[in-house]
């Protein structure tokens, strides 16, 4: 292989939007119950239908370990299970489940698994498929550490900053595998083509890959002045539709794009996805070069365009003996360590926990 920069995951390596600003020193995680994070459902159930809508409440499990007792244990089909998203077992969550309603008695036995409760049910005509939720709101405790007590003005000059441009939609460190080696794989796996491995795995490392390119034009951004912002041939994204368009003049745009109303968005490299032109898709070709990629490494892949930034709801501070904590809401598909990163100026997640949610 090349000599190439670094391909490891380094949370701590990419610019702040908020470098001004002092971080707040602290820790996350110490306990579960330190990072609280609920499910935002995109829908309420109807209260009728075939299926049983089941919101649990979870504590030092994952997602995929409550799926596999309603699998293994309660025997229902796992093709009939239906789940939102995944969330975390370092952590104190509450997520909505599908099963079918003739299994309902089942959920009875979930009493043998610690650390769940379930709160509420309700019938729907449908499962529960992937993606089906707004957000997630978040309550999290960043622990003082030692006899240190945590600014709360510090905190929240910090969140304004945030609800005012945005936060930097970086990729968290669940999405690169433990010691953010996921995508050095996926390097050589995008390089070599074939590879003896699973078609899930190879999947996955791609997906790092092109997660950790993303990161990098984002990076990119920030450094160049560019993040709140839209050039010429950008592809921006309305953020109440949802609708792309590639931008034609940067100075008709760029007034809505300072009135939070459409953002650029960058490149997850693979097919069939909407390609940016002249100065914006010359920034995306500076990250491929950098790592002697072409788009033509991803052509297995389904490619995407990921907003840029994500807006800062719900938020607020709040100081107890123990530290600080603070709450936001985020849509689907952003993660929470953004935000804390901006507020710790650090990696929050130092440690290798294992971590599976895209938040």
């Amino acid at each position: 292989m090349p000599d190439l920069p670094n391909l490891r995951f380094d949370f701590n390596a990419y610019p702040y939007l908020t470098p001004h600003l002092p971080g707040v020193e602290g820790v996350i995680r110490h306990l579960p119950q330190d990072f609280q994070v609920e499910e935002v459902p995109a829908y309420s159930p109807l209260g009728s239908g075939e299926h049983l809508f089941v919101l649990i409440e979870k504590q030092g499990l994952t997602t995929r370990a409550v799926f596999e007792f309603l699998r293994d244990r309660l025997h229902i089909n796992e093709a009939h299970i239906g789940v939102a998203g995944l969330k975390d077992k370092h952590a104190l969550t509450r997520q909505w489940f599908s099963i079918p309603a003739r299994h309902a008695s089942r959920l009875e036995s979930l009493a043998e698994l610690e650390g769940v409760r379930v709160l509420e049910q309700a019938l729907h005509p449908h499962k529960l498929k992937v993606g089906h939720l707004r957000g997630n709101r978040f309550r999290i405790l960043i622990r003082a550490t030692g006899q240190a007590t945590l600014p709360r003005q510090a905190a929240e000059a910090i969140m304004r900053e945030l609800e005012q441009q945005g936060v930097p939609n970086y990729f968290g460190p669940q999405r690169f595998g433990i010691g953010g080696l996921n995508p050095v794989k996926g390097y050589e796996l995008a390089k070599k083509g074939k590879v003896h491995s699973p078609s899930w795995l190879k999947k996955f490392l791609l997906a790092s890959l092109q997660s950790l390119l993303f990161n990098d034009w984002l990076a990119l951004r920030l450094e160049e002045g560019l993040f709140a912002q839209v050039i010429e041939g950008d592809v921006a994204k309305k953020h109440d539709t949802g609708g792309e368009f590639v931008v034609q003049e940067a100075a008709l745009e760029n007034p809505r794009a300072l009135r939070f109303e459409i953002s650029a968005t960058g490149p997850l490299y693979g097919k069939k996805y909407r390609e940016a032109q002249g100065l914006a898709r010359a920034l995306e070709d500076r990250i491929l070069q950098k790592y002697q990629l072409e788009r033509s490494h991803f052509a297995s892949r389904r490619g995407d365009r990921r907003l840029i930034r994500f807006p800062l709801t719900d938020w607020g501070v709040e100081e107890a003996p123990e530290g600080l904590w603070v709450r936001f809401f985020l849509p689907k598909g952003a993660y929470a360590t953004a935000v804390l990163r901006e507020l710790m100026k650090r990696n929050p997640e130092e440690g290798e926990l294992e971590s599976e949610i895209e938040e």
